[in-house]
């Protein structure tokens, strides 16, 4: 059987991932998502109302033309998670598709949201769910199967899809970390990356996330990040006056921390955001372990008039969560920083980022103006309090361990991150053009 393998975004950047698998006649797409950076560059865009020619001109949205390169019919479009990196441009792109979307329960909800979101195209493909640990038929041969593994990142409810094919397993390895000890859901799966590296003609290609690769170690678990969090908290138990937190609002695991502490430490936490009341929100309804009684306010006027509410009955008796991690224009944190809301930052007040910067560069000076302006108005800024949602390089040795590919495909990416994982590989018997695939956007690789 024919397996080719069209690397279409996310192999320059990290951001909009998007790769199709081709087996024989049947085409699975893996991911189709957008990057945040290029939108955020530009002020007051809004994506739903854009055509996905203009976005593929800026380098939002995946290219891709590539497909009409691949001879066959897409079977599914298969997010791997919730992120936007990874769904983001399904709302312009998979109307594109005769195809169901495939996706954990949870992704579903968020791809949903996207589409109804929409204003440029329609969408009706079918929404299906599949659960981690559960398979389906792709095609007509008989001879492809889709299966879902359970791994652990900084959203819940994220799986690595693996193809199965008569000539082994495409395993599509974006993104993760090795956490044995969540806080919410179940450990990865390692078990059964194990079996599937070493049951019928084992793993033809893993197509692995990079984004940690050039970093030593092991990446902590979630438990880790939390008592880190709970530490910082707690050090604040008998300050007096204002304490804000920002988090990833798709991030639910932390979000839930940060609610069990700000009570532990006498303060009412209230989810204040857009995307924080729409991530919550989400997981509130669907009945995740996620605290049920907490308020989530979305919408400007309605978030304003609360921050009147905290500031008339003391800043000291709440700890508002809020969206602006890294430093979003138009996010919460960094209208506070600029002074234009009702929320007023004094000296010593704690302001708490549980979250690192996304490692490009515009997020990187977003991030740095928004520190400099909240310590500007007197704010003590704590940096960092954080864990990676990606494997550093022990993790990915045990990976590469685990499944033992006869080819490997870095991704997520660009080519100086991509070096640490090539120079990783190498140690371990693999060899740049011959079984390491280093690609670009827009590329056909023909394995079989």
């Amino acid at each position: 059987m024919d397996i080719e393998i069209a690397t279409i975004g996310g192999y320059e950047e990290v951001g909009r991932q998007m790769t199709a698998v081709r087996a024989g006649d049947d085409i699975v797409i893996f991911d189709m998502g957008l990057n945040l950076s290029k939108v955020l560059i530009h002020d007051n865009i809004q994506t739903e109302g854009m055509h996905s020619l203009d976005l593929i001109d800026m380098g939002a949205i995946p290219d891709d033309r590539v497909m009409s390169d691949l001879e066959g019919d897409v079977k599914a479009i298969v997010p791997t998670h919730g992120h936007l990196d990874h769904i983001g441009a399904i709302s312009k792109l998979g109307h594109r598709y005769d195809a169901p979307v495939v996706a954990t329960p949870f992704t579903c909800e968020l791809v949903e949201e996207e589409v109804d979101d929409e204003q440029k195209f329609g969408f009706d493909n079918e929404i299906i769910r599949m659960e981690a640990g559960e398979t389906m038929s792709i095609g007509d041969s008989g001879q492809v199967e889709l299966e879902f593994v359970n791994v652990t990142h900084s959203i819940i409810q994220a799986i690595n899809p693996v193809l199965h094919t008569p000539e082994g397993a495409v395993v599509y390895g974006l993104d993760k970390r090795m956490d044995h000890t969540p806080v919410i859901g179940d450990p990865i799966d390692m078990d059964r990356f194990r079996e599937i590296g070493r049951e019928g003609d084992g793993v033809l290609c893993y197509i692995e996330d990079c984004t940690n690769a050039n970093k030593k170690g092991r990446t902590p678990s979630e438990n880790v990040a939390r008592e880190h969090l709970r530490d910082t908290l707690y050090s604040m138990e008998d300050y007096d006056g204002g304490i804000v937190a920002t988090t990833f609002a798709s991030h639910i695991a932390r979000v839930k921390s940060l609610i069990e502490f700000a009570r532990d430490i006498g303060r009412e936490p209230i989810l204040l955001g857009r995307s924080m009341e729409k991530y919550s929100g989400t997981a509130k309804r669907m009945g995740v372990d996620f605290p049920s009684d907490v308020d989530m306010i979305g919408y400007r006027r309605s978030i304003d008039q609360t921050l009147e509410r905290i500031m008339n009955d003391g800043k000291e008796n709440f700890l508002p969560v809020v969206t602006g991690h890294q430093g979003e224009p138009r996010a919460l944190l960094t209208r506070m920083a600029r002074g234009e809301t009702p929320y007023q930052l004094d000296d010593g007040d704690k302001v708490i980022f549980s979250a690192r910067v996304i490692p490009e560069p515009t997020n990187e000076g977003q991030r740095y103006q928004s520190e400099k302006l909240l310590g500007m108005q007197g704010a003590r800024v704590y940096s960092d309090i954080h864990v990676s949602g990606h494997l550093c390089q022990e993790g990915h040795y045990e990976m590469l361990d685990a499944l033992q590919p006869q080819h490997i495909i870095p991704a997520h990416q660009n080519l100086k991150g991509l070096s640490g994982y090539v120079d990783l590989a190498s140690n371990q018997g693999y060899t740049l053009g011959r079984d390491i695939h280093v690609t670009t956007n827009g590329n056909i690789i023909q394995l079989v």
